[in-house]
């Protein structure tokens, strides 16, 4: 069985209006995130991993076949995190969430940023559940949560080819605009449980 690229949950272009280009979508999603299907495929075909579930290939794996697995992963949860005209303050549960575990959504706010600034080159910020309350984290390059025992909430990716076409270097920028424009509350809400 092979992994295939899933299909992202909006058009290429959907997201154009709210700061991430159509050209960011054909390189991130159809060059980078295709290149780690691919890589994963070539990885696992002949062993026992060619059937297992890609989840169980991440919590198996080390070194190039986790790095392309996680990667698949990764960037499917990514695509989800975000969805046209998100973003801003959660209602719902989403909201009722986020304000028992940091206060307000506004202090979530700062922390998450923080956190996807600081990441050190490339990586990944993300709202999780670590067993019972929700904190910030974040992971350097392939690294994700359920490595960690911790439940995947939401994700921003802070590796350059994420940002570079449409905000060059300006990594805050963009880390905003994700926050304002884009975060698919929905999705957090749904993974909360």
């Amino acid at each position: 069985m092979a992994f295939e690229l899933p299909a992202l949950p909006y058009p290429k272009d959907a997201l154009a209006p709210y700061g991430i280009s159509e050209e960011t979508l054909d390189y991130h999603y159809g060059k980078h995130h295709q290149t780690y299907v691919n890589n994963l495929n070539k990885l696992v075909e002949g062993t026992s991993d060619a059937d297992a579930s890609l989840e169980d290939v991440i919590l198996s794996a080390e070194g190039g076949l986790f790095n392309n697995a996680a990667q698949v992963w990764n960037h499917t949860f990514y695509w989800s995190s975000m969805k046209p005209g998100g973003g801003g303050a959660p209602t719902g549960e989403a909201a009722d969430a986020i304000a028992g575990a940091f206060g307000s959504f506004e202090a979530f706010s700062t922390k998450f940023a923080e956190a996807a600034t600081t990441q050190f080159g490339s990586g990944w910020a993300w709202l999780v559940d670590d067993g019972g309350s929700l904190d910030v984290i974040k992971t350097s390059n392939a690294d994700l949560p359920m490595k960690h025992s911790a439940k995947a909430l939401l994700t921003i990716d802070v590796w350059e080819h994420a940002y570079y076409i449409d905000f060059r270097n300006a990594r805050p920028n963009y880390i905003s605009n994700f926050l304002e424009r884009l975060v698919n509350w929905d999705f957090v809400a749904q993974n909360l449980h």
